[in-house]
C-alpha cells in the first residue's frame, strides 16, 4: 500500500497546532508521513519592533524556531524547511515561496497539500493558501479553518461559508488536552492564541476563491485593530486590498488568481 506524504504550508511557527494537529495526529497514526514547510519566522521585521526591542530580534526568531522543533517532535511532524522570511512578508517572496514549495513536493514526493485557508485571519495565512492553490490539479489540496471575523465575530476553527464539502474532526477529552499543550509549548505567542479552540478542527479541498477580492465583506480579523493611531508591533496595518494586489500582479496569478479546488 502507497504510503501518504502529507505536506503542510505553516505559515507561521504555530499553524500546525491550530489548524490541523489532530488531522496530522490521526493521518500519522494511520501511517503518512507528514512535513512541515515553515513559510515565515513568525516575528514581524526588525523595523517593526519597539526601537528598544530591536537588539532581540534574531533571540526571538530562534527562540520561535526552537518552540516549533519542540512541538514538531511531539506532534509527529517533519520539519523539511524554515525560511528567514518575517511575519506578514510572505507576499513579497512569492516567486521564491512557489519555487520552494514545488521543490519540496518534487524531492519528497507528496501526495496532499495542506494550507490554512483563505479567510482574513492573517495575511500569511491567506498568502499560504494562494500559493498552495497553484497546484490545483497537480494533487489533493486541503484548506483548514483557523479563525475569521466574518459578520464582526471571532470563529475560530470553523468555516465561515460552508460549501458542502467540511468535514469537521471532534477531539475528544484526552485529545483536547492535548492540543492545548502543544499550543502552550508556543509560550513566545501564549498572549496570541488564547482565543484559539480545541474542540474541533474543520478541513475541506481548497475553494473556489477569487485571490483579487477580500475573503470576506467588512472587516478581516487581522484589520480588527488598525484604527490604533500609532504603529504597534503586534498589530498588522496592511490592508486586505494591498495583500489581494500582490497577489494578483504576481507572476503566479495568470489565469489562476480564480482557482477551481
Amino acid at each position: 500500500m502507497k504510503v501518504a506524504r502529507i505536506l503542510v504550508l505553516v505559515p507561521h511557527p504555530d499553524d500546525e497546532v491550530v489548524c490541523c494537529a489532530l488531522a496530522i495526529r490521526r493521518a500519522a497514526e494511520s501511517g503518512a508521513r507528514v512535513l512541515g514547510l515553515y513559510l515565515t519566522t513568525g516575528v514581524p521585521a526588525r523595523e517593526a519592533l519597539w526601537p528598544w526591542r530591536r537588539t532581540t530580534y534574531d533571540r526571538r526568531v530562534a527562540r520561535r524556531r526552537a518552540e516549533a522543533l519542540a512541538v514538531a517532535r511531539r506532534l509527529g511532524i517533519e520539519p523539511v524547511g524554515f525560511t528567514d522570511w518575517p511575519s506578514r512578508r510572505l507576499k513579497g517572496h512569492l516567486a521564491e515561496a512557489h519555487e520552494l514549495i514545488a521543490g519540496t513536493l518534487a524531492a519528497e514526493r507528496v501526495t496532499e497539500l495542506w494550507a490554512p485557508a483563505w479567510e482574513g485571519a492573517h495575511q500569511d495565512h491567506d498568502v499560504a493558501n494562494f500559493l498552495a492553490a497553484r497546484h490545483a490539479g497537480r494533487l489533493p489540496l486541503w484548506e483548514f479553518a483557523a479563525y475569521s471575523f466574518a459578520g464582526g465575530r471571532v470563529e475560530t476553527q470553523r468555516f465561515f461559508a460552508p460549501q458542502g464539502e467540511e468535514e469537521v474532526l471532534t477531539l475528544t477529552v484526552e485529545e483536547a488536552r492535548w492540543k492545548s499543550e502543544l499550543l502552550a509549548l508556543y509560550r513566545s505567542e501564549r498572549g496570541n492564541l488564547r482565543h484559539i479552540g480545541v474542540a474541533v478542527e474543520s478541513r475541506r479541498p481548497i475553494a473556489r476563491y477569487d485571490y483579487t477580492r477580500p475573503p470576506h465583506a467588512g472587516r478581516l480579523f487581522y484589520q480588527r485593530y488598525q484604527w490604533v493611531p500609532f504603529r504597534h508591533p503586534r498589530i498588522d496595518f496592511d490592508r486586505p486590498e494591498a495583500v489581494c494586489a500582490a497577489l494578483a500582479a504576481s507572476s503566479l496569478a495568470g489565469p489562476a488568481a480564480i482557482v477551481d479546488g
